[in-house]
């Protein structure tokens, strides 16, 4: 009976208690003190330079790929007109005596409005073959892998037919080829000096948001936090810096050649097209420039993080050679 009153009193002072709340723990790196804003914008500046330029170059190497392949899927055989030649007949043997050929595929005659069509920018419209002294073609298909034999082809047709003449596109294929490695070599070169800046900016970008900083590594590492527990923390809040940055840089690169390509498909055979068709081939990057703007924004972040880490590491082993000898402090190299 006596012990009721006691857990009475008891119970409601635990009552008058105030309760216990665990405070919410704040981050080891405070954001408001390494905001890391201007290194974000030079992140995303630099990749949306470095993505832009493999874009580039992926796209004008795929452009000269398609065209060489174009020029090696085709040859053409010309027939010019003579008073003693039925064109009409002698078109439709010689694409029969080249498809006689093991290596080809098919052949098309270009019969008469094709062949003024294409003398269209020269000659004007409304034109008259059967007036005008024009050759003849016909475009023989054949297997890029393996192709006939082209001076059995032309022996036999300047046997068959005195006026007709192969010609297998072998000097343009030869000048598009060393055209499209010269420009894949100037494309790379150019895709190089745009990393190796990309590389520099960002490591001495990190290191200078890094020295700004040097007091909470000191803090830190004196009240007795783990060297790889700092730089753990450092590397944790540069890496998610340098990804919002990167994926801001390749997230407007992919979209400019998206927006490029699109107004490309929408503006088909207008001046403005065909002129920047001409220049630069199609917009379109395909699967592999885009997987390559990933790969670069994934590099980017990796630099970042490990330029933190090594960053901090040598922080902290340069505080502990003070600590150790602090006459050393005038020999040790700047931050």
């Amino acid at each position: 009976m006596t012990d009721a009153p006691r857990e009475a009193s008891e119970n409601a002072a635990a009552a008058r208690r105030p309760e216990m709340r665990v405070r919410p723990t704040a981050p080891i790196v405070p954001p408001a003190n390494v905001s890391g804003r201007a290194l974000m914008f030079v992140i995303a500046i630099m990749a949306f330079l470095a993505c832009l330029t493999f874009g580039a170059v992926t796209m004008v190497r795929a452009t000269a790929a398609s065209w060489q392949s174009q020029i090696s899927r085709e040859i053409t055989i010309q027939i010019k007109p003579d008073d003693n030649l039925d064109m009409e007949t002698a078109l439709k043997d010689a694409r029969d005596l080249a498809l006689t050929f093991s290596g080809t595929r098919g052949g098309t005659i270009v019969d008469k409005t094709a062949t003024a069509r294409l003398l269209e920018p020269w000659l004007g419209e409304g034109l008259d073959i059967d007036e005008l002294p024009v050759p003849r073609l016909v475009i023989i298909t054949i297997d890029e892998q393996s192709p006939p034999d082209f001076a059995a082809m032309r022996k036999a047709l300047s046997e068959a037919i005195p006026q007709a003449s192969l010609d297998d596109h072998r000097t343009w294929v030869d000048r598009l080829v060393a055209m499209a490695r010269t420009t894949a070599f100037i494309g790379t070169g150019v895709l190089v000096l745009v990393f190796s800046a990309m590389v520099l900016t960002v490591v001495f970008a990190t290191r200078g948001a890094l020295s700004g900083n040097r007091h909470i590594v000191e803090v830190l590492h004196f009240v007795g936090a783990e060297a790889s527990f700092v730089a753990s923390e450092f590397q944790k809040h540069f890496l998610m810096i340098s990804l919002k940055g990167s994926f801001a840089g390749g997230f407007l690169a992919a979209l400019f050649f998206a927006i490029a390509g699109f107004w490309q498909g929408r503006s088909i055979a207008t001046p403005q097209s065909d002129q920047a068709t001409a220049l630069f081939g199609s917009f379109s990057m395909g699967l592999t420039g885009y997987l390559g703007i990933a790969a670069t924004i994934v590099v980017i972040a990796l630099l970042t993080t490990l330029t933190a880490r090594f960053t901090v590491m040598r922080t902290i082993h340069e505080i502990d050679l003070i600590r150790s000898d602090p006459s050393r402090t005038d020999q040790l190299p700047d931050s």
